[in-house]
């Protein structure tokens, strides 16, 4: 029922047009999840080890920022398909 109803949206629109939308959607759930798992992670490790919270701080700003470049990068993909 969902496919079929995809690609007749697709059929006016065409693949590559839903094919960009979906993949930018993906990236930046991705991206959301990914930054959300270092979070809960960084916030666990500091819970058990508070002497070592500024380390596990800037041990996450940076995760966190490599995530967000690699997201940034697939919905200029995608972007660059429409």
């Amino acid at each position: 029922m969902l496919l079929s109803l995809l690609l007749q949206a697709a059929g006016a629109a065409g693949l590559g047009t839903l094919g960009s939308a979906i993949g930018a959607g993906l990236a930046a759930i991705g991206a959301g999840l990914g930054i959300g798992k270092i979070g809960s992670s960084a916030m666990e490790g500091i819970a058990r080890q508070p002497e070592a919270a500024g380390d596990i701080r800037i041990n996450m700003i940076i995760s966190a920022a490599l995530i967000e470049g690699v997201a940034l990068f697939a919905v200029v993909v995608c972007g660059f398909i429409l």
